[in-house]
């Protein structure tokens, strides 16, 4: 599979996603089933922002819509390997893996692997602050506008099989 044409190609975080899975299975040998995608607002910290999350309990993975939104307008090229960078980290977590240093690790491999070492996925995946420094969104907390989470269909094709 050609990683790169296909992210570039991508038009949804479903073909993401896929992508993600396929990249982790090939790299670990493991692949996590019946996960679900959200987004949601989550607001911004000092300086910060939480680019998303995994939820143990749920089996779900939410994306801060703050951010995509903020780089969807300033570098739409960006968008895509950024998505795939904060699924493919919350992916990792979804294995149980919790240490984020070793999660970081393991996505720059994965990123590198499939990617090679210029690509900006892999970039990301080295320290996303280099390639993403203006994304903080300012000194102050800034509460989440929606709390409510936007689900993605079509996630886990994988497992729909039987859905007719």
């Amino acid at each position: 599979m050609d990683y790169k044409k296909s992210l570039q190609k991508a038009k949804s975080f479903a073909e993401i996603f896929q992508l993600v899975k396929e990249a982790v299975r090939d790299y670990t040998g493991n692949y996590q089933a019946g996960l679900l995608l959200g987004l949601s607002d989550l607001g911004s910290y000092e300086n910060a922002y939480l680019g998303a999350f995994y939820s143990f309990d749920a089996n779900t993975i939410v994306i801060n819509k703050r951010p995509l939104n903020k780089i969807k307008k300033a570098n739409p090229i960006l968008y895509n390997p950024y998505i795939f960078h904060v699924v493919l980290h919350e992916y990792i977590h979804s294995l149980g893996i919790t240490e984020e240093n070793e999660v970081k690790i393991i996505a720059f491999e994965i990123s590198k692997r499939h990617f090679g070492r210029n690509h900006i996925a892999t970039k990301l995946a080295f320290s996303l602050e280099k390639v993403l420094p203006n994304l903080t969104f300012g000194e102050n907390f800034e509460p989440p506008e929606d709390l409510s989470i936007e689900f993605v269909s079509g996630i886990d094709r994988d497992n729909t099989g039987y859905i007719m």
